[in-house]
């Protein structure tokens, strides 16, 4: 083993041995290749382990069609952690479309075809045919969306608790480095793993009811009432919080399963100490005869300074996974993370990217949340600001210029997104002005997905007024600056409560606006958020009104096709809907209309005069009852 290999975690049985050590403490299977950088679950997981005192092997993206690759390095004395890597394997495999993707960044030289389908449970069933009973904990984002009775999208049908498929002791829920170190700590005291019930941030398997807390209609409920499955969803959503979240038994067959309440995010200091430990911040050597790992290139200059999300749209998987309480690193922990990377043979000096799951939250989003925890059924930024939210970009800014200020940066860019509409909240623009000034690449991304007040409301996001607003100051202190500086604003197609006119609405909209968006996101119901539920029940959680959903692929393809009308591909698809809301007077050459009209067949009746379409956009103030 060489010296560069032994700076990593083991991966191979050779690489125990060069370590001298006659066993291993824990196993960490994952779906991923290897990348030894905090970006990466299994990374920062491993690291807190071995920083424990614990010896740990990683075996990355194993044959799963035998269990040689699981017996390898031989029995490990204290249990198997398994997860199926940064993403759901299903999502990582396949499009909104449910098309097979053709390559995959998180596999050596980007290939598919590297982990299978629901990798968590398939992992999971080798683990057991290699070593029986020993003790099975999973964790990781496929495991925390599917620690209840879900929703799921490919096979269109509720499926169980994925603790029920994968047969494993316990399922860590969330950011999950303390559980990680309790469930260590109980294990190596000898504690047998159907004894560890108590941790926060788990769930396992039960015979009876928890004592207390709340109670989910069951899995065969949510199964066959979609009233009931919207009910659990909002009560699982609701009961996300550290602070005043309760424990949920959700009724799975002839078990039950139980959710203890959230672990506390990470404080200060814990942050500090999690990111500071030896990552590499690389993938292991064995891969780089293979093209190396292409998800790394994201992430290698980029620092996450946050956690926690308090925007929390309703489509997004945060809000599920790591909550939205907002906790940050010290400002010396992220400037020690900087100057380290000033020292990367790789460094050009840009650093890509100070941010998180939204980059500008460096503080909570009131002072209550402290004693209360965040509100449960409201949203601190939707439809429109809380009037106990504090905005401050004071923090985040002063951190953002002492990085500029390190000798050997050049640029600070922030890639990771900003709420544009908690900016236009701060009665200081200073950190907007300094944004434009000095983090900006020539365009910023941001996203306020839809235009139509009915479907932001399904989505939790600000009125579009917000984004317009935004606009408008980016581009004037842009012009100030002397910077000719762009938006690169996302839209997202076929969410639930999106109808054929709202469709139209955003289409004249980007029209309008002389936006044309060459990719869009199509709506993708994935495990756990509260718009998958809505796709499935067709039903608001929050409200139980029905909601239209479009869920053909005819439906969705004329969604995306409206958003992309200026395609020729994309006219047939726009002529159809048109057609059918009875506006074909924005089929045409005129300069409001949306598309050409058809070209004339041989014999037919001469088309009718062109019309001069709709004129500019204007807001449709329909909004959820």
């Amino acid at each position: 083993m060489t010296k560069q290999q032994s700076d990593f975690l083991p991966i191979t049985p050779a690489e125990v041995a060069a370590r001298g050590w006659p066993c291993i403490d824990f196993l960490l299977v994952t779906g991923d290749a290897y990348v030894d950088h905090p970006a990466f679950g299994t990374a920062i997981i491993g690291r807190v382990l071995e920083d424990a005192g614990y010896r740990v092997a990683i075996l990355a993206q194993p044959n799963w069609r035998s269990t040689a690759d699981f017996t390898a390095f031989g029995r490990p004395r204290l249990g198997v952690m398994v997860n199926a890597g940064n993403l759901d394997s299903m999502v990582a495999h396949y499009t909104a479309a449910k098309r097979r993707r053709h390559n995959d960044a998180y596999s050596p030289g980007g290939r598919a075809g590297l982990r299978p389908d629901r990798a968590l449970t398939v992992y999971c069933r080798c683990v057991r045919q290699a070593f029986g009973d020993i003790p099975l904990i999973v964790g990781g984002l496929e495991a925390s969306l599917r620690r209840f009775a879900h929703y799921d999208y490919w096979s269109d049908q509720v499926l169980p608790s994925v603790l029920v498929d994968c047969t494993a002791d316990l399922l860590s829920y969330g950011m999950g480095e303390n559980q990680t170190l309790q469930i260590a700590a109980a294990l190596a005291a000898g504690r047998p793993v159907s004894t560890i019930t108590e941790i926060p941030g788990t769930c396992y398997l039960a015979d009876a009811p928890a004592e207390d807390g709340a109670y989910l209609p069951s899995f065969e409920e949510v199964a066959r009432d979609k009233r009931r499955y919207a009910r659990a969803a909002r009560t699982e959503l609701d009961e996300q919080d550290a602070l005043r979240g309760r424990r949920l038994t959700q009724k799975q067959g002839e078990r039950y399963l139980i959710q203890n309440p959230p672990m506390p995010p990470l404080t200060t200091a814990e942050l500090d100490h999690v990111y500071a430990l030896p990552y590499r911040r690389w993938y292991h050597p064995a891969y780089e005869a293979q093209g190396g790992v292409p998800a790394i290139e994201e992430v290698e200059f980029s620092i996450t300074h946050n956690r926690g999300c308090f925007g929390a749209c309703n489509f997004c998987s945060l809000a599920f996974h790591q909550g939205r309480a907002v906790t940050c690193r010290s400002e010396q922990s992220v400037l020690r993370e900087a100057e380290q990377l000033t020292h990367n043979p790789h460094f050009k000096g840009y650093i890509h990217d100070v941010g998180g799951p939204t980059a500008n939250f460096r503080r909570p989003s009131c002072e209550r949340q402290a004693e209360h925890g965040l509100c449960k059924g409201k949203k601190c930024l939707a439809p429109t600001p809380c009037p106990q939210l504090v905005c401050d970009h004071t923090a985040y800014l002063a951190l953002l210029r002492k990085i500029r200020a390190l000798p050997g940066v050049k640029k600070v860019f922030i890639r990771s997104g900003i709420r544009f509409d908690y900016v236009m909240q701060d009665e200081n623009d200073e950190f907007l002005r300094e944004l434009v000034a000095h983090h900006v690449s020539g365009q910023l991304k941001v996203a306020p997905e839809h235009c139509s007040a009915a479907v932001l409301d399904k989505m939790g996001k600000p009125h579009i007024e917000a984004y317009l607003a935004f606009q408008k100051k980016y581009f004037e202190l842009s012009r100030a600056q002397g910077k000719e500086q762009y938006l690169v604003p996302y839209f997202m197609s076929s969410h639930p409560g999106c109808t054929p006119a709202d469709a139209l609405e955003l289409a004249l909209f980007l029209k309008e606006h002389h936006l044309r968006p060459q990719q869009v996101q199509d709506f993708y119901p994935t495990p756990g958020t509260i718009s998958t539920a809505m796709f499935y029940t067709e039903l608001d959680p929050y409200t139980l009104e029905p909601v239209y959903v479009p869920k053909t692929p005819e439906q969705k393809a004329e969604q995306r096709a409206m958003l992309q009308y200026f395609k020729p591909e994309n006219y047939a698809a726009v002529r159809r809907v048109l057609t059918a809301l009875g506006r074909r007077d924005l089929i045409g050459s005129g300069s409001g209309c949306l598309v050409p009209r058809a070209p004339a067949k041989q014999g037919a009746n001469p088309p009718h005069k062109p019309t001069g379409g709709a004129g500019p956009w204007k807001p449709n103030k329909r909004k959820r009852k």
